[in-house]
């Protein structure tokens, strides 16, 4: 007997963005028993050993302490573990010279929540029945936007320009300011920085342009640092964090080996603060205090930012040289190939010009060879104008090995290859 569900419970029990990829892709392994996949789909971090050694250290350091009853076997503060709060705030004002407070630090399980709560909050419907605009200024960015807000209607994303480099096959997006509206029928702007799933880093120029467009009509500015300095420090490229008065700053520690664990921190005005950490105290009282006791031991000892830059961030450069090394030197220069510049995350993001079959069609004939990836047209939600490029794309992962990058990449060449080909003959 199908139960019975409500509006939002049939809306939040849909499988949304990659996890329905993953529901198919997981059903392929599983099929494909003595078959052999490369799997490039994965979005979990590579497990490094000196980062998981960092949190075996901590953890042992939490186990001789006095402190560990208090952490593991109590509830605790909505707003967060205060030791962990402290770490933050000191942190983050001795590197970027802030004045930072407690007020302004909440503790989430996960970066994901802060979302959701920022979504509905000052996304939907006000109480006068006026609908609150969630605006994705750069589009693509990451799919798991498309699930936050109980309003679906709510969310609107925005087609980006194109810097594009024909002669080396790189592109980047750019925010289209002549299009995008911030006014005041936006409730919240939230956007990712570096970008998942595309690598690119948005300027502070222009994260200050957007903040400042947000800032007449008051409305909050999420800012999705997943993978932004100090840690995980996932950036290829130099960016410095951009706090403000209407910023959220949003980090997350999934990135630096703490997936499992759910830490999301946001930090930003204090009024904001306080209307999140509400919704947090009736969704789920307060994050794995586990977790947040050894993140603190990780920040305040300096481990955590050392090893973000001195092993996670070249691991995935690493990566990500040896992807577009594979591409250079087997891709034909007549295919109308384009990589994102690649600037930070864990991912490559692979657009195919005029490609002759959809996204979805290439990830099923590249599972046919033993590869696996993302269709692109999930990264796009909230988008409402019909754009080709969305089913051009494709989204590669970098936690696989050298030497399966490079086969993977030989693969890609020749299914794609075949692909244009046929649709010239049959022209």
């Amino acid at each position: 007997m199908e139960p019975s569900l409500t509006q939002f419970g049939t809306q939040m029990s849909n499988l949304t963005g990659v996890r329905a990829i993953m529901k198919d892709i997981i059903e392929t392994l599983r099929l494909g028993q003595g078959q052999e996949f490369i799997n490039l789909s994965a979005g979990n971090p590579v497990i490094l050993p000196e980062v998981e050694q960092l949190w075996r250290d901590c953890t042992a350091q939490l186990l001789a302490s006095p402190d560990y009853g208090e952490v593991v076997c109590r509830y605790g503060s909505s707003q967060g573990y205060q030791p962990l709060i402290d770490a933050i705030a000191k942190d983050f004002n001795q590197r970027y010279g802030l004045s930072l407070t407690e007020r302004n630090i909440l503790i989430t399980p996960g970066s994901q929540s802060i979302y959701f709560y920022g979504a509905n909050a000052f996304g939907g419907y006000t109480q006068a029945g006026e609908l609150k605009q969630i605006v994705l200024p750069l589009s693509p960015d990451y799919t798991g936007y498309g699930g936050v807000s109980l309003t679906p209607e709510a969310l609107i994303a925005y087609k980006p320009s194109l810097e594009i480099d024909e002669a080396a096959h790189r592109y980047k997006y750019r925010p289209d300011f002549s299009q995008l509206k911030i006014s005041q029928d936006t409730g919240c702007v939230i956007f990712s920085r570096p970008c998942n799933p595309t690598g690119n880093v948005l300027s502070d120029n222009e994260v200050r342009k957007i903040a400042e467009l947000a800032a007449p009509n008051h409305v909050p500015v999420f800012i999705d640092s997943a993978y932004a300095p100090p840690f995980p420090a996932l950036n290829f490229t130099d960016m410095t964090p951009i706090f403000g008065d209407n910023i959220i700053h949003c980090l997350s520690l999934s990135k630096a080996g703490l997936p499992g664990e759910r830490i999301g921190v946001a930090i930003g005005d204090p009024d904001r603060i306080e209307i999140l950490q509400s919704f947090q105290t009736n969704l789920c009282i307060h994050s794995s205090r586990y977790g947040q006791a050894i993140s603190a031991q990780a920040i305040n000892s300096g481990a955590l930012a050392e090893i973000s830059v001195n092993v996670i961030r070249p691991y995935y450069q690493h990566k990500f040289t040896v992807l577009e090394t594979a591409l250079n030197q087997f891709m034909p220069k007549d295919l109308p190939w384009f990589l994102h510049r690649g600037e930070g995350a864990i991912f490559a993001w692979l657009w195919f010009k005029d490609l002759p079959i959809n996204d979805w069609d290439l990830y099923q004939q590249l599972k046919q060879v033993g590869v696996i990836v993302v269709p692109g047209n999930t990264f796009f939600p909230g988008l409402r104008d019909t754009w080709e490029h969305q089913h051009q794309c494709i989204r590669i992962s970098l936690t696989a090995s050298d030497r399966e990058l490079e086969t993977a990449m030989q693969r890609l060449v020749k299914v794609t290859q075949q692909v244009y080909q046929q649709a010239v003959v049959e022209v």
